[in-house]
């Protein structure tokens, strides 16, 4: 759906509605899960979408929780072979990628607390939750997540200003949530997919829900997809976004459905000369923004778990209001 902005009386109803908390629910695997809510105090204690499929991603419990505030104490903790839960406190500056083992939840003490100067490597783990956490001036990736890693969930985190992408996803990866994170300052946001040639890896993996983000000022890759189908693009907010917003690659199947486009010239493309992807669009808000591109909408595989989105219109409300860090 394209749209000029609201007349006045919408406009107040709608903000009615922002304030209240209006649940949205997914239903995977016999479960309820909410989607998000416009109360940005209410987050989900779990993860919805493809993460919560594939029996789900719980991270490293509550049994053992460990809170550090030095780099050393973070690298051990984080690489540890022990189910726990790994609580930052204060910044923290890492050089280098920082490897993050299996079942583990990292969570951020408070609104500001995170690592600088380095980042995150999940590399053919399971069951690991990110969130609450700060990540700026990487010197590679913010969030790297390859090599057949499977139920990760990235929630509520602050990512700004790397060396190349913030949160990238590939090598076969799969069953991963992207949620309600701030993304700004920065050109390659999120890749999905990171070769042309690793088809062989990659086709029937790399199934992603990205829901409820902010793409605040960044330039591209929100996200790039090679391979996967079918990746869920739902309910997340775009604002003055410099080259484009979600592009598909390489016979990608990619459903970008009900997103707030606010001054995005390009909401959505193909990349390539040969094996274009494939998009298919519902129901997007657009402000001061361009036509989606749509390409072979029948391609794109169904999304395997059912869902009630929030109506594009007060997107823009409920990802300011809850996206980032201290929202938990």
């Amino acid at each position: 759906m394209s749209a000029t902005a609201p007349p006045a009386r919408s406009r107040r109803r709608r903000r009615v509605m922002a304030a209240a908390a209006i649940s949205v629910s997914v239903l995977a695997a016999g479960t309820m899960l909410a989607v998000g809510q416009l109360d940005a105090s209410a987050a989900e204690s779990s993860p919805v979408g493809f993460a919560a499929l594939n029996g789900g991603t719980k991270g490293g419990g509550s049994s053992t929780v460990v809170t550090v505030n030095t780099a050393a104490a973070l690298k051990t903790a984080l690489a540890s072979s022990t189910a726990q839960t790994v609580k930052i406190s204060g910044m923290i500056t890492i050089s280098g990628m920082y490897t993050v083992a299996s079942n583990k939840t990292v969570l951020g003490s408070g609104a500001s607390s995170g690592v600088t100067g380095g980042g995150f490597n999940l590399s053919g783990v399971k069951n690991v939750i990110i969130r609450n956490l700060v990540f700026t001036n990487a010197s590679d990736d913010a969030i790297n997540v390859q090599s057949g890693s499977t139920n990760v969930w990235i929630d509520h985190n602050d990512l700004s200003n790397g060396f190349d992408g913030l949160i990238d996803i590939k090598r076969g990866s799969d069953f991963v949530t992207v949620s309600w994170n701030h993304l700004h300052d920065h050109d390659k946001s999120m890749l999905l997919g990171h070769s042309d040639d690793n088809g062989a890896q990659d086709l029937g993996h790399l199934r992603t829900t990205y829901v409820h983000n902010w793409f605040d000022g960044t330039n591209q890759r929100h996200p790039r997809v090679r391979f996967a189908n079918p990746v869920h693009v739902l309910n997340n907010y775009y604002s003055n976004i410099g080259s484009y917003g979600v592009a598909s690659a390489m016979n990608a199947g990619v459903f970008v459905e009900r997103n707030y486009f606010e001054n995005v010239a390009k909401p959505t493309m193909t990349i390539g000369d040969t094996n274009l992807g494939n998009i298919k669009v519902l129901n997007n808000y657009k402000v001061n923004s361009g036509t989606e591109l749509v390409r072979n909408p029948a391609s794109v595989a169904a999304i395997p778990y059912a869902y009630t989105p929030e109506a594009a219109a007060n997107v823009k409300a409920a990802v300011k209001a809850g996206a980032g860090t201290g929202k938990l």
